[in-house]
């Protein structure tokens, strides 16, 4: 069953996981002197916060699969809406490893779909994206990563 991601950047690291502790009325899964990540099964949610230099306010949204045919039933979908899809494989960003899509919505806010395989030590700089455009009138550029960094042939860190 997938879970739907939120990731918020926050002025205040610990300010903020009060807040959000209270509000969901559990303590993160994941604690990291600039990050914090909790797991909720109600709502069945990855609501993930860091302290990560940028204006504060929600950085994405996403879809998180639990194996790889949800990958891409979801990688199907993102392809099916006529957006040009930045895809990454083995992805190393926000303390994870994985594989990644990216699609920013009509308004330009940043979509992920993504499988996660491991955790890792530090906050990931990611460097593994591909564009990969479909044919429409829609799709004229490319998708950013959070933060609204276009994706290039070497794009920006990842989450930060």
């Amino acid at each position: 069953m997938m879970r739907f991601h939120v990731h918020v950047s926050v002025d205040d690291l610990d300010q903020s996981m009060r807040f959000y502790s209270s509000l969901f009325a559990a303590q993160p899964t994941v604690v990291k002197p600039d990050y914090a990540k909790w797991m909720l099964d109600n709502p069945r949610v990855n609501f993930a916060i860091s302290k990560r230099g940028r204006n504060a306010g929600i950085t994405h949204l996403g879809i998180q699969a639990e194996n790889q045919q949800e990958l891409a039933e979801v990688s199907q979908r993102l392809k099916a809406a006529e957006r040009p899809v930045l895809i990454q494989k083995g992805a190393r960003c926000c303390y994870a490893e994985g594989d990644k899509n990216w699609v920013d919505d009509p308004q330009g806010i940043s979509w992920e779909a993504f499988l996660t395989h491991g955790e890792i030590a530090t906050f990931g700089a990611d460097t593994s994206a591909t564009a990969q455009p479909v044919d429409s009138p829609a799709a004229t550029r490319v998708p950013t990563l959070p933060g609204n960094a276009v994706a290039t042939a070497e794009p920006p860190p990842c989450c930060g």
